[in-house]
């Protein structure tokens, strides 16, 4: 495949141009024009792009990238490293973060709801169409005990979770925000749902949590955001002619 079509089909799968973002969403630094392998992250950390080194990939595909709005345009120390073991090795870099977030088919919210067991998804942003909503909300088939699910939440995120249980209120209505989406919590009481789930919490969060009736869950934001990179892996797997891989690099935030 030449980067040029990987580049079209991945605008085409994503649609960047429809989300106001804080860094640039597509491809962030040239290599190769020839993509015989892809690999998918979570992070373009040093430690992905030596792994997608040694796994001879021609791209890399994650979810956070670089040239974030307002950090320092310089390109030292770190950020220098990076891109020059990049364009050494002539590895291509894409990256796209909000665009990932929502997608619906391999995007981060939808495949953590998905294994949740949620179906009947509906946003989270109200006045957004579902496919542009960051975060969604979603119902279980039957109500289960908070202590139940903070369980299966930990199962299907793989690490234990930090579960703020305000009561013995079951749980059926789920609502959820991948990555640093705290913030959102009011949002998810707005909508009625009996448990906010997201990948980090703030101080105040446990207080709204309490104060407003509503259990809250952090599971960890590289946890949460794994879910579209291995999603986008088995896309490209099973539906264009290149070889891909997701490569996690595990991180405890």
């Amino acid at each position: 495949m030449k980067k040029s079509e990987l580049e079209r089909k991945l605008t085409e799968l994503f649609r960047p141009n429809i989300f106001k973002d804080y860094a640039p969403n597509g491809l962030q630094v040239e290599g190769k024009q020839e993509i015989r392998k892809i690999v998918t992250g979570v992070t373009a950390s040093m430690a992905l792009i030596d792994e997608a080194i040694a796994r001879q990939a021609d791209a890399i595909v994650v979810h956070h990238g670089y040239f974030w709005k307002g950090e320092a345009p310089e390109i030292v120390g770190m950020k220098y490293h990076r891109i020059a073991t990049l364009i050494k090795n002539d590895v291509n870099l894409f990256g796209y973060h909000l665009p990932m977030d929502a997608h619906l088919q391999v995007g981060n919210n939808a495949n953590l709801a998905r294994a949740l067991g949620l179906h009947s998804l509906r946003p989270l942003e109200v006045g957004k169409p579902l496919e542009e909503s960051i975060g969604v909300i979603g119902e279980l088939d039957d109500e289960v005990s908070p202590e139940l699910f903070s369980q299966r939440v930990s199962q299907v995120v793989g690490r234990e979770v930090l579960f703020e249980n305000i009561g013995d209120q079951n749980i059926r209505e789920v609502a959820l925000c991948t990555g640093g989406a705290q913030g959102y919590i009011g949002k998810a009481i707005s909508a009625g749902a009996d448990v906010f789930i997201t990948g980090e919490v703030s101080e105040q969060t446990i207080h709204i949590a309490r104060e407003e009736g509503i259990h809250f869950c952090a599971a960890g934001h590289h946890a949460t955001e794994c879910f579209g990179p291995r999603a986008l892996a088995e896309y490209i797997n099973a539906n264009w002619d290149v070889e891909c891989e997701f490569v996690d690099v595990p991180n405890p935030a």
